[in-house]
C-alpha cells in the first residue's frame, strides 16, 4: 500500500532532512516529496532526493500537486512526503493548521496508509542544533475509506497535533534516552576552546570526546 508521511514545517531543514532519514526508515519504498518551485530551482540538487517542484498559491500549481500525487500514490512501493503547514511554523504553535491541498489528495485516491511525523531542532548541549523526530498513529485512508474531506482533515492535523506534543515533553526533558540515535554527528564547539579541553584530557590520561554530554550525541534522534 502506498505511503504519505506528513509533517509540520518548523525550518528550511526539513526539505533535507526528511528524504534523508525516510529514504533510511524505509528503504525498499521511492520516496517522493513537493517543493516550492522557486525553492527548487535554486537548489536544483533537491531533485535527486525525490522533489518535485510546486507553485505555491496558484491554481496551476495545486492541479500540478494533484496530479502528480495521484499518479505516485497509484503505485504500491511509493512514499509521499510532505509539509502540509504550507510555511515555517514554530513546533509550539497551536492549534495546527493544515492546508487543505494533502486532504484534497486523500480524497482521491482509494486507499493508502498515512502516517504523522512531528520534527523539532531545539539547542541542547552542544553548538548545533539536534533534529528531533516523532512518528505518530498510522492512518488508513481514502476515498474508500473515508469519504468526507472535513473529517479527512481533522484526522491529519488531530494526529500531527498528537506527535507534535509527544515530542515537545521529549524535548523539553532533554533525556537521550527517550531517543533512538538514526545518524550522527559532530560535537563540540571546535577551535581554541576544542584544543584546551583535548590537551586537559591528554595530561589526564583520559580519550577526548568533544561532545559536552557524551551520551547525548548525535544528530537526528527519533523518539521512542
Amino acid at each position: 500500500m502506498p505511503l504519505v508521511v506528513y509533517s509540520n514545517h518548523p525550518s528550511w531543514w526539513d526539505a533535507a532532512l526528511l528524504p534523508v532519514i525516510l529514504t533510511r526508515l524505509f528503504p525498499s519504498r521511492r520516496s517522493f516529496g513537493p517543493i516550492d518551485a522557486v525553492a527548487l530551482q535554486r537548489y536544483g540538487f533537491m531533485r535527486r532526493l525525490g522533489l518535485f517542484g510546486v507553485e505555491q498559491g496558484t491554481h496551476q500549481g495545486a492541479s500540478l500537486f494533484l496530479r502528480v500525487g495521484r499518479k505516485l500514490l497509484s503505485q504500491p512501493d511509493t512514499l509521499l512526503y510532505l509539509t502540509p503547514q504550507g510555511s515555517f511554523t514554530d513546533p509550539r504553535d497551536r492549534p495546527v493548521r493544515l492546508r487543505p491541498g494533502l486532504t484534497h489528495l486523500l480524497s482521491r485516491v482509494p486507499r493508502v496508509t498515512v502516517v504523522p511525523l512531528a520534527v523539532e531542532y531545539p539547542f541542547w548541549y552542544e553548538s548545533a542544533p539536534e533534529a528531533l523526530v516523532q512518528f505518530g498513529e498510522p492512518m488508513i485512508l481514502g476515498s474508500s475509506v473515508t469519504a468526507e474531506k472535513s473529517e479527512i482533515q481533522e484526522l491529519l492535523q488531530a494526529g500531527l497535533l498528537l506527535a507534535m506534543d509527544r515530542l515537545a515533553v521529549a524535548a523539553v526533558s532533554r533525556d537521550a534516552s527517550h531517543f533512538d540515535i538514526l545518524l550522527n554527528g559532530r560535537a563540540g564547539v571546535g577551535g581554541v576552546y576544542d584544543g584546551w579541553r583535548r590537551l586537559k584530557a591528554w595530561r589526564r590520561g583520559e580519550e577526548f570526546d568533544s561532545a559536552h554530554v557524551p551520551s547525548e550525541r548525535g544528530v537526528v534522534k527519533q523518539s521512542t
